[in-house]
């Protein structure tokens, strides 16, 4: 007799697909605004931004010409500059958003890089009830990349956490490769949430940049310092409210700058770390210290150098090793200079 066939997805996973996938256009902009007034809830729109000049003002102008001027839905739009070289802050407040600096937030704590820890030290100074982060190297912005997400924050009581879901073309050297994007994903989490996670293999971009969630659910959750803050958020969301308290919603086409195959290696280590924190963290996985050694090692070949096979000789490669670092911010709850501001 044939084998049963394997379920692709958990039941628990297959029925919140169906229950908690959306489109942004089943929630209109009229069922919205009359969500917020009769809940009283209040909207962040976060971009954190490094050296984004050539993207962040247009995104800044769509949201507070749509979703602030035109609709009042959002109600503070903040870029955190995380040291940009460029003109991102200028062209950010020109456009019409309030620019916060990354390190004169909580000065007393010196920062590190990492775009998780621009996420972290961005709820010291919002004060929405829902928080909406939205990257800022997002080209043909829709503000339904702001409004969808936080829809069903504002009309379903019961929901924490939303993340959006799109396709994402490969676009390089004038050629578009449709869904060729979040390599990374494809590569790494997602492989990892269906072995390790598999209540939340339903995603469609688990690692996307694009979510809003509730203030009193990400104050009490930790953040990644780096590319991994993601994952571990919608991880340790899931732990923290349940499968049922996460949505996501279709808001059509992302548009953004891929980074290079080395860049995505060095996210990609980060990603699997922090996975890996949770796991030991969750005594998921049997590991000692001595199975993990956090440094990634890549190699270049300066251009002078190309191999000329009949030369022979020693290859001509440079290593380059990283850290692959697992710094963590504590809940934001338990800083005082939070408490004495909320």
């Amino acid at each position: 007799m044939p084998a049963e066939p394997i379920p692709a997805l958990l039941p628990q996973a297959a029925s919140w697909l169906s229950r908690r996938s959306w489109s942004a256009a089943d929630r209109p902009v009229h069922t919205l605004l009359e969500a917020k007034r009769r809940t009283g809830h209040t909207v962040s729109v976060v971009l954190p931004a490094l050296d984004e000049e050539a993207t962040v003002g247009d995104i800044v102008r769509t949201v507070r010409r749509e979703l602030m001027e035109r609709l009042p839905l959002v109600d503070e739009l903040v870029v955190v500059d995380s040291g940009s070289s460029d003109a991102t802050a200028a062209v950010a407040a020109e456009a019409g958003a309030r620019v916060e600096h990354r390190d004169a937030i909580l000065p007393r704590l010196p920062a590190v890089p990492g775009k998780g820890e621009v996420l972290w030290r961005s709820l010291l100074v919002t004060h929405g009830d829902i928080v909406c982060f939205v990257d800022a190297d997002l080209r043909e912005f829709d503000p339904v990349f702001v409004s969808g997400i936080v829809g069903p924050l504002l009309t379903e009581p019961d929901i924490q956490l939303v993340k959006a879901m799109y396709d994402r073309p490969l676009e390089t050297n004038g050629a578009v490769v449709p869904a060729g994007g979040g390599r990374v994903t494809e590569l790494v989490a997602r492989p990892l949430l269906n072995l390790h996670w598999p209540e939340l293999a339903g995603f469609v971009q688990p690692l996307g940049g694009e979510y809003a969630a509730r203030r009193s659910l990400l104050e009490r959750l930790p953040f990644p310092t780096g590319y991994g803050v993601e994952l571990g958020l919608l991880v340790d969301a899931l732990e923290a409210t349940g499968l049922d308290a996460l949505a996501q919603v279709d808001v059509g086409v992302r548009h953004h700058h891929h980074q290079d195959s080395q860049a995505l290696g060095r996210m990609a280590a980060t990603i699997y770390r922090t996975a890996l924190e949770r796991l030991d963290r969750t005594h998921r996985l049997k590991a000692s210290a001595d199975l993990v050694r956090p440094l990634l090692t890549q190699f270049t070949r300066a251009p002078e150098t190309l191999p000329r096979p009949s030369a022979g000789g020693t290859p001509v490669f440079t290593a380059h090793t990283h850290p692959v670092t697992a710094v963590e911010r504590p809940p934001i709850h338990t800083i005082p200079e939070y408490a004495t501001r909320h």
